[in-house]
C-alpha cells in the first residue's frame, strides 16, 4: 500500500544522509585502517630493531619520536603491532587496558557508518526507544551503557525481538564489540568483518574455524528412507521456489534428504535437491545437522553434512547429470560448499544454487557458469553470520543474485523459518518467487517420485 509523504517527512528525510554516501565513506575508512595498521606494524618493527629496520639500532631520537607515535594518542594511539614477543606483548596491554590504536579507531568509524546507513534504510532500528538507545551508545563509544540498553531491550521485549530488530545491524554490532572489547582472539574476526573478508573465526569469543572442523569431523553416511503416505502426499510437486521452501520446512531438521527428479521441458531429466537447515537443541552427534556442524560450515568446505550428501546423491543420480541445490540456513551453506567443491562439481553439473536464510557470500561456486541466488529476510540474522550483512557496503561477485525484503514479523528465529520464508515468497515478494521460478524454468515439468534420505553423521 502506497503512503503519502508530507511535508515534514520530506523534511526530514532531506536531513537523513545519503546510504550510498556513508558506505563509499564506511569503505574509504576501511581502507585507511588498515594502512594506518600497516605503518603501525612498520614503526614497531624499526622501534624494536625488527626486520624492518635490518636489526640495527636507531638513534635515541628517532627512537623516543618513533615510541611517542606507537604510545601517544596524538600519534598513532596505543598501536604496537607485529610477530615479535615485545609487541605481542605491548599489543595485549592495549587489549587488556582498552587502549586503542588509531587503526582501530578508523575502523570503528567505519563500523558506525554502516550501522548509521542501516539505520536510515530500517527506520525501524530508531522506532523502540531501547534500541534506539543502544545505537546511540555505540555512536557516542559507550560500549557498556550500550550493553545495558541491550539488555534491557531483550528484558522488555525478549531475545527474540532484540535480535530481530537489530539483525540488520547485528554483525557490525559484533565487530565492533570485538575491536573495543578486552577479548584478545576476537580481534581478528572484527578487522575481518570491518574490512569486508571472509571470517576465519567466529567474532564473539574468537574460536578459529579449523576447532570447529576439529570437532564436526564425522564421515557423513546416508540410508533410503521410505516415508508414509501422508508425507509423500504432502510433497509439493509444483517445481516453483515457494514450494521447495515448503518442502524443506515440511522435511524438517531430523536428518532427511529431498531429491525431486523432474523431466523439463526439454526432455531432460534433472534434480532439485532439498536440504534443510539447522536442528534446534543441543549438539546431535547422530546428524550433521546440528550446531557444531552449521558454525563448521561457515568457515569450511567440506562437512559431514556435504559428505552425506554426496553419499546420498551416488545412490540415485547419474554421473553427469544437472542438479539445482536448493537450501534454507546451515542446508544452503551445504549447498554452496557442494556446488564449491571440485570433486562434486566434477561428477554433477550444478546449474544453480538458491540459498534461503543462508550465510554464503564469501563463498564461491567452482564453476563459474553456476547461478547463486540469495533469499534474505532482513529482519533475520542468520545471513548475516558470515560477516556479510544484507545492508553492507560490499558487494555481491558476479553471478550471484540477492534478493532482500522485510516483513512485519520482528521475532527471531520465526522470521528465520522456512515456512516463513514460503509465506514470504508467495504473499510479500511473489515477485522474487517470479524470478527465481523463471531462472529454475529448465527444472519445471514432469516430476518423477521424490526420493528421501536419512542422514547421518557417522
Amino acid at each position: 500500500m502506497s503512503e503519502a509523504v508530507t511535508s515534514d517527512a520530506t523534511a526530514a528525510a532531506a536531513r537523513e544522509p545519503d546510504v550510498a554516501s556513508l558506505h563509499h565513506l564506511c569503505r574509504v575508512l576501511a581502507e585507511a585502517a588498515e594502512a594506518v595498521g600497516e605503518a603501525a606494524a612498520h614503526a614497531s618493527e624499526l622501534a624494536l630493531g625488527g626486520p624492518a629496520g635490518g636489526g640495527a639500532r636507531l638513534p635515541a631520537p628517532a627512537r623516543r619520536a618513533l615510541l611517542r607515535a606507537l604510545t601517544h594518542a596524538g600519534g598513532l594511539g596505543w598501536a604496537w603491532r607485529g610477530r615479535g614477543l615485545l609487541a605481542r606483548a605491548g599489543w595485549l596491554v592495549g587489549v587488556f587496558t582498552s587502549r586503542e590504536s588509531l587503526a582501530v579507531s578508523l575502523a570503528v568509524t567505519g563500523l558506525k557508518a554502516r550501522i548509521r546507513a542501516a539505520a536510515v534504510s530500517h527506520p525501524e532500528l530508531l522506532d523502540h526507544g531501547a534500541a534506539a538507545k543502544v545505537l546511540r551508545a555505540i555512536e557516542a563509544d559507550r560500549q557498556t551503557e550500550a550493553a545495558g540498553h541491550f539488555r534491557r531491550l531483550m528484558t522488555e521485549r525478549g531475545a527474540e525481538y532484540a535480535l530481530a530488530v537489530l539483525a540488520p545491524s547485528f554483525t557490525d554490532l559484533l565487530a565492533w564489540n570485538a575491536l573495543t572489547d578486552e577479548n584478545p582472539f576476537n580481534d581478528r574476526a572484527g578487522w575481518q568483518i570491518a574490512t569486508g573478508r571472509p571470517l576465519t573465526s567466529e567474532p564473539l569469543l574468537g574460536v578459529a574455524a579449523p576447532v570447529w572442523s576439529r570437532l564436526d569431523r564425522g564421515p557423513g553416511r546416508a540410508e533410503p528412507h521410505r516415508p508414509d503416505a501422508a508425507l509423500r502426499e504432502r510433497v509439493d510437486t509444483s517445481g516453483t521456489i515457494t514450494g521447495y521452501v515448503r518442502n524443506i520446512g515440511l522435511i524438517g531438521t531430523g536428518g532427511l534428504l529431498l531429491v525431486q527428479p523432474v523431466t523439463g521441458p526439454d526432455g531432460v531429466r534433472r534434480y532439485v535437491v532439498q536440504l534443510a537447515g539447522m536442528a534446534p537443541g543441543k549438539p546431535n552427534h547422530d546428524s550433521p545437522q546440528d550446531l557444531i556442524g552449521a558454525i563448521d560450515a561457515v568457515g569450511a568446505a567440506e562437512t559431514p553434512y556435504t559428505r552425506a550428501v554426496t553419499k546420498a546423491l551416488r545412490q540415485t543420480v547419474p554421473s553427469g547429470a544437472e542438479l539445482a541445490l536448493v537450501g534454507h540456513s546451515q542446508g544452503g551453506i551445504t549447498a554452496m560448499n557442494l556446488a564449491g567443491s571440485r570433486d562434486f562439481t566434477a561428477v554433477y553439473t550444478v546449474t544453480h544454487v538458491v540459498a534461503i536464510g543462508s550465510p554464503i557470500d564469501h563463498k564461491r561456486p567452482a564453476d563459474p557458469a553456476t547461478r547463486v541466488f540469495s533469499l534474505v529476510n532482513e529482519h533475520d540474522i542468520v545471513p548475516s553470520l558470515e560477516g556479510r550483512s544484507a545492508v553492507s557496503p560490499y558487494g555481491l561477485p558476479a553471478g550471484f543474485t540477492e534478493f532482500t525484503w522485510t516483513d512485519d514479523t520482528h521475532a527471531f528465529p520465526l522470521c528465520h523459518a522456512a515456512e516463513r520464508y514460503a509465506h514470504n515468497l508467495r504473499h510479500d515478494v511473489p515477485d522474487v518467487a517470479a524470478r527465481v521460478d523463471k531462472e529454475l524454468a529448465a527444472y519445471r515439468g514432469r516430476p518423477a517420485a521424490a526420493r528421501f534420505f536419512t542422514l547421518h553423521d557417522r
